[in-house]
């Protein structure tokens, strides 16, 4: 028997209202959510629905909505960096967890060139989403300057020095690498080396200056080994080149899990052994602290709560429920631009011991 080639008629609105035996309009009033259709009408429209296969044309509503209903999730980050962090990972599902409950459809866009930059500038500028959640933003971004010149409802996770009136979603960088550094000084380490990663946005910049700050009188700049990026590689030969210029070194704060994972197999590769030659903390409490042997002790950020809460703050600007959402929260700010810290706390594992008398 041939095939029938002919495009499958699409069930309307009138097919559902026919097959229910129920108005037009008393369907039209279900579909935009109307609380004054009774609970015998909701389920002859439900069953209709079902029977002839109904879909609604979101396109089509949205147009009178003037809204796409869809939320852009941008990641600066090299494309190879975003499938290897588990942060950006927690942040983008907390995020879309939140998203879906309000029927909001996530579109992830990831800038890892110049012609990245002028592509989802581009997308931004041509109306195709209602808002947007930017993550690993730096000074002088021009998504930032696309976002703030059109005034795009928009929630960045951190807060890149130049952000003006865009709500952010944070932590307390600066006082957490305070605390994981005092761990170390507290087990009896005072040569301690960090590698310090991300120094190109307020993220690493904090954690380092944290570091600094506690430090005091023991700090050692010459210790500081700077990193491009919160990579495991970029750990990895970090922590080589930090450990070969300096071998008294007994202990390392990585600027994050996978930096800290890097480093574990580095010090390995030496001849060392984690911790009894030599102590490293991290920083995320991801995945990767807990598959690093040992496991890492580190500072629990949390990566999907600030993604819902972003998608939450997104949200009310889009809705024009901000100032009331913002009431209801514990603002913070930070320059020009209103955030929400949300809270850390340390997670003690197996990769810190006091260090052993030479």
């Amino acid at each position: 028997m041939p095939l029938d080639n002919q495009p499958r008629k699409r069930a309307t609105i009138h097919d559902v209202a026919r097959e229910a035996g129920i108005s037009r309009g008393t369907v039209s009033r279900y579909f935009n959510g109307d609380a004054y259709v009774s609970t015998a009408s909701r389920e002859a429209i439900e069953r209709a629905i079902a029977k002839v296969g109904y879909v609604p044309n979101t396109a089509a509503r949205n147009l009178v909505r003037q809204r796409t209903q869809t939320v852009a999730f941008i990641v600066h980050e090299p494309a190879a960096l975003f499938t290897e962090d588990p942060n950006i990972g927690g942040i983008l599902v907390g995020a879309n967890n939140e998203l879906s409950t309000r029927d909001y459809q996530l579109v992830c866009l990831v800038i890892d060139s110049e012609r990245d930059t002028h592509r989802v500038e581009q997308y931004l500028k041509g109306g195709f989403v209602d808002g947007a959640i930017v993550v690993s933003a730096r000074h002088g971004d021009p998504v930032t300057q696309v976002i703030t010149d059109s005034t795009m409802p928009a929630t960045y996770i951190g807060h890149p020095t130049d952000l003006k009136n865009v709500p952010f979603i944070g932590i307390d960088n600066i006082a957490a690498a305070r605390t994981i550094t005092r761990v170390l000084l507290d087990a009896g380490h005072t040569h301690i080396g960090m590698l310090a990663a991300g120094t190109d946005r307020d993220s690493g910049v904090d954690r380092l200056h944290g570091f600094t700050q506690e430090m005091g009188d023991h700090l050692n700049r010459a210790l500081i080994q700077h990193l491009d990026t919160y990579s495991y590689n970029d750990g990895y030969n970090g922590a080589l080149e930090l450990l070969r210029r300096a071998p008294d070194v007994t202990a390392l704060f990585a600027a994050s899990d996978a930096v800290a994972a890097g480093a574990v197999n580095a010090v390995k590769r030496l001849g060392l052994r984690i911790p009894d030659d030599l102590s490293i903390v991290g920083f995320d409490d991801s995945v990767w602290a807990t598959r690093s042997d040992p496991q890492l002790t580190t500072i629990h950020q949390p990566s999907r709560g600030m993604g819902a809460v972003a998608a939450q703050c997104t949200i009310a600007q889009i809705e024009g429920t901000y100032p009331h959402w913002a009431s209801s929260h514990h603002l913070v700010t930070d320059g020009d631009a209103p955030g929400i810290m949300l809270d850390t706390h340390l997670v003690h594992r197996d990769s810190v011991t006091s260090p052993r008398p030479h």
